[in-house]
């Protein structure tokens, strides 16, 4: 058994179903587990892991659970406040954070406050408070280890290496369901054409995300913060075989990437056995079955959402997170039938026009940046 104790928030979802996945087969104790709503699959994953403390976000899935978990010894517990509390608890060494959105910004803060280990797949706590995430993870001596795979690459590539060798990083992006598709024809696109992911199995939102490189424009955000470098050191390229994760090139123009099968296994179980690399249960690479790995660039003018998320690092302060919070809502939108797929860039980028300029922000800032941009969402959907 590894030393650890994991409390997994999200544990429902894809990265959580996998995280369970790892700890299995590594006999890693799990203190605490929580979700939204999913009642029937956090049942099982409570009597299967038998955990502490379970937590749902939904008042109706909490009281539903809690009835069902009666005859365990399992604590049932609600709410946000409830999510950090446990990520604070002495339960737990590190706290895997795969909640979806800004709702996991709150739990990234209060598990950074308790000097704990992150492994981080809720891209949204760093675009949306990476400034205080990160001034955070470094006052009280938090380790962050990121969960995505391109993220993941390159802490990988970089690792042992001294800050002043890198270059630049060279994020890889799979180019979603429409790549080489022009604006034009995007405009009728379906939300079951855009749920079709060519190499991954996600969620509906960062699927949609992906579809519109937002994701990508995301994970440039979360680069600058998590290697503390700026955009312009940041290239994108699209990569369709989702093979060679992301890279780095360091000062001598030596390239060092990261490749392996499109599994998100692989970085998922290396956050939570770092540093130690373990056998996993993937396909193994052969460079021969794919005859060759294709690169180009990333179209900025046709997804907009990319383009919007690189001015929003570029223009600082809360931009990142109301470029976040537009397209939370533009998705939810969009899945909901009411606006078209070219609209979420459309309105990501008109989101930028909000003055809320606060280059030092506190948390309340940052929810009240997230307000607005939803609230621009709703306000402008009809119209733009």
């Amino acid at each position: 058994m590894l030393d650890k104790r994991i409390a997994l928030l999200g544990s429902t979802g894809s990265i959580g179903t996998q995280s369970l996945e790892v700890c299995e087969k590594h006999n890693i104790r799990v203190t605490a587990l929580s979700a939204h709503k999913n009642v029937k699959l956090m049942e099982e994953q409570a009597r299967k892991f038998k955990p502490l403390t379970v937590c749902m976000t939904d008042e109706k899935a909490y009281t539903s659970l809690k009835q069902s978990l009666a005859d365990t010894d399992i604590k049932v517990v609600y709410g946000s406040d409830s999510l950090c509390e446990i990520a604070q608890s002495d339960d737990s060494d590190t706290i895997l954070n795969s909640v979806v959105g800004i709702a996991g910004l709150k739990p990234t803060m209060a598990c950074l406050k308790a000097s704990k280990t992150l492994a981080l797949a809720n891209k949204e706590s760093l675009v949306t408070g990476g400034k205080l995430v990160t001034d955070t993870a470094a006052k009280y001596g938090a380790e962050i280890l990121p969960v995505d795979s391109e993220h993941s690459a390159i802490f990988q590539c970089l690792e042992g290496r001294d800050k002043s060798e890198l270059e630049s990083i060279i994020l890889t992006a799979s180019g979603g369901p429409f790549f080489g598709k022009t604006e034009e024809e995007l405009k009728n696109v379906t939300v079951q054409q855009a749920l079709k992911h060519p190499n991954w199995s996600m969620g509906a939102k960062i699927t949609i995300d992906s579809a519109t490189l937002m994701n990508k424009g995301l994970e440039l955000i979360e680069a600058v913060w998590l290697f503390d470098r700026p955009a312009s050191d940041i290239q994108i390229v699209v990569h369709r075989e989702s093979v060679v994760h992301s890279a780095v090139e360091l000062k001598d123009g030596s390239v060092i990437a990261q490749l392996g099968v499109p599994d998100m296994k692989i970085p998922i179980q290396l956050a939570l056995t770092y540093p130690k690399r373990l056998e996993c249960d993937v396909k193994r690479l052969k460079l021969a079955d794919y005859g060759k790995l294709t690169f180009f660039e990333a179209d900025e003018k046709t997804f907009k959402c990319l383009a919007a998320c690189r001015r929003a690092i570029d223009m600082g302060g809360l931009y990142p997170c109301i470029a976040n919070g537009a397209n939370e809502k533009a998705v939810e939108l969009f899945l909901d039938g009411k606006i078209g797929f070219t609209q979420i860039g459309e309105l990501v980028s008109g989101s930028l026009d909000i003055n809320f300029n606060k280059p030092d922000y506190t948390l309340d800032d940052v929810f009240e940046a997230d307000r607005l941009a939803r609230e621009f969402v709703s306000q402008n959907a009809g119209r733009i």
